[in-house]
């Protein structure tokens, strides 16, 4: 049995995913700088208050209105493929200069897919592992 989603009067518009939390181990902060900062080139926000004890949190700057916060933990559980599968992530590159950028910084291109599809479309990702075990998708713009 299929549901069919019908619109309703009064709805919630989703305009897009602000944030996602991921619990990373308490000593993680070196390793996400090296892995998101350092080799893919995203900036790392609010380290500064994450050290001065101002936030439990920092976070992966993806683009001016997207984050992931990064939240070190003792209780830290790595991911397992019941509980986390991936996160995909549409950058502005194609997945062959990806693929350079990657082998540049010493990462380990685990799996590679000609048209998975999302939500943008069907377009050319590479798959990678982070330091903390999260598999991350780097997807090139649909066409």
């Amino acid at each position: 049995m299929f549901l069919v989603s019908r619109p309703r009067a009064s709805v919630v518009h989703a305009r897009t995913i602000d944030h996602v939390n991921l619990r990373i181990p308490a000593d993680g902060l070196a390793d996400a700088q090296a892995f998101y900062a350092d080799a893919l080139g995203f900036e790392l926000a609010g380290v500064d208050r994450f050290e001065a004890g101002e936030k439990p949190f920092f976070d992966v700057r993806l683009a001016p209105e997207h984050v992931i916060h990064l939240w070190p933990t003792d209780e830290f559980d790595a991911p397992k493929a019941t509980n986390y599968d991936h996160l995909a992530i549409v950058v502005e590159e194609d997945v062959k200069a990806v693929k350079a950028t990657l082998a540049d910084a010493g990462i380990e291109v685990e799996r590679e897919l000609a048209d998975p599809l999302g939500a943008t479309g069907e377009a050319a990702a590479v798959y990678v592992r982070d330091p903390f075990g999260y598999r991350v998708e780097l997807k090139e713009p649909a066409a």
